[in-house]
């Protein structure tokens, strides 16, 4: 074929295409048996999607009249699709890295939450903070969490708890999606937690009747991109009615239903979202077995974040019940000023060794399912042809390794591609 294109990853020792049949999701069956080409090679095209994914050889005689923008030698290297991030907290003012003491000396979350701690925190810096500040700090966040190999990710709102502040992160987040490479998924959280001083009934009232259709009007102004709508369903926040009415109001105007559910009480959230058609819930750490059946049954993608549980010292999300229930178990980092991690190759580990995934299902939770959560997995999640050329070439000869060597992301990736340009190239990898 003789034309131009954006990128060749030849030679990898294996491409890591996780499925390979247009599936939008997996379940335990297929999580546990990835698509995997030993000595493989990917040609992203000029539009940025992948155009061909195969063994090294046929790609060469394929191409061999073709020529590229750039070809990466990825001999003795992996090549796996970008990670994806199905939960995050990004945009916020004002650190608790004191409430980290205080939960380490044995203080509960709901604990500093009643203290005037926690999200009450977080939403009195986030109001005050300036549009330009809080860009600045979302914007180095989510360029250390390209580093750490995530290509897509989930942004909530939800530390303003009223119009004007929920606005502006939503806002922050917009201009986030329009300057940096990496893609995101924009969630309004305006019920996040109830603002001091009003009860769930208020809070209720004043989503419903103030934020929601100012944040119809900007949409359809064209002037805000928002794809999902969440809630933290829980006793002492919003209670089920609550949720049930703010959600339903989100995804009659066109929102995903993606809410936090059944972290540190059995709420029946996930009967709720599966008879709404939810496409995630994210938390479950005390889901019942029937919230895990109505799940599995609705499609309803499970979003676990083992690094909350970790942190929090919580019981862990039930996922080997989820896997077994057939339930699409996806993982998201959680990052917040609650859990500070940005790295989705920390959380796989965890996941593996706390939550008692495998390295192929947590991989598989980390991509195409956490793509799913997002209704984004006929775009990405995996590589396959048609999709978006968004890739990590790791500096080993075995994928696992991006799981097996905790915090050793720094080492092991050594390039992060998104629409097939190279978007962090890391020169300082040593030999492994």
């Amino acid at each position: 074929m003789s034309c131009n294109y954006r990128l060749l990853v030849k030679n990898a020792k294996q491409v890591v295409l996780i499925c390979n049949n247009g599936e939008k999701y997996m379940t335990k069956h297929g999580m546990q048996h990835l698509c995997v080409i030993e000595n493989g090679s990917v040609v992203i095209g000029s539009d940025g999607l992948i155009k061909a994914v195969g063994p090294a050889e046929i790609i060469r005689e394929q191409y061999s009249e073709a020529s590229f923008d750039k070809v990466i030698d990825a001999t003795g290297m992996c090549v796996l699709p970008g990670l994806v991030d199905a939960h995050t907290h990004p945009v916020w003012a004002g650190d608790r890295v004191h409430e980290f003491a205080m939960k380490l000396a044995g203080a509960t979350y709901m604990d500093v939450h009643r203290a005037g701690g926690g999200i009450h925190f977080t939403v009195e810096h986030t109001r005050a903070a300036g549009s330009s500040e809080l860009l600045a700090s979302l914007s180095s966040r989510l360029i250390r969490m390209q580093r750490a190999g995530t290509t897509l990710v989930e942004c909530k709102s939800g530390y303003g708890l009223e119009l004007q502040t929920e606005l502006k992160m939503l806002e922050v987040i917009e201009e986030a999606r329009r300057t940096l490479p990496i893609n995101i998924s924009s969630t309004y959280c305006g019920a996040h937690a109830v603002p001091k001083g009003k009860t769930v009934a208020e809070a209720t009232k004043d989503i419903l009747q103030v934020q929601l259709p100012r944040l119809k009007e900007q949409m359809s102004a064209g002037s805000l991109r928002v794809d999902n709508i969440d809630v933290f369903c829980e006793q002492g926040v919003f209670d089920l009615g609550s949720t049930r009415s703010i959600l339903q109001a989100g995804k009659e105007m066109g929102l995903n239903i993606n809410f936090h559910g059944d972290e540190l009480h059995p709420m029946n959230s996930a009967q709720l979202g599966a008879e709404l058609g939810a496409l995630a819930i994210s938390h479950l750490e005390e889901v019942t077995d029937e919230g895990i059946a109505a799940m599995a049954t609705a499609r309803t993608a499970a979003v676990l974040l083992p690094t909350t549980a970790y942190i929090l010292r919580l019981p862990q999300p039930r996922a080997r019940d989820m896997l077994e229930a057939g339930v699409i178990v996806a993982l998201g980092s959680d990052f917040n000023p609650n859990a500070y991690c940005c790295s989705m190759p920390i959380v796989m580990h965890l996941a593996c060794v706390n939550m008692r995934m495998s390295m192929p299902e947590a991989l598989a939770a980390a991509t195409i399912n956490a793509a799913y959560a997002l209704g984004r997995s006929h775009t990405h999640g995996s590589l396959e042809v048609n999709k978006h050329g968004d890739l990590l070439v790791l500096n080993t000869t075995r994928w696992e390794h991006l799981i097996y060597q905790l915090g050793g992301h720094q080492e092991l990736i050594r390039y992060v591609v998104i629409k097939g340009n190279v978007v962090y190239d890391n020169e300082k990898t040593v030999d492994l």
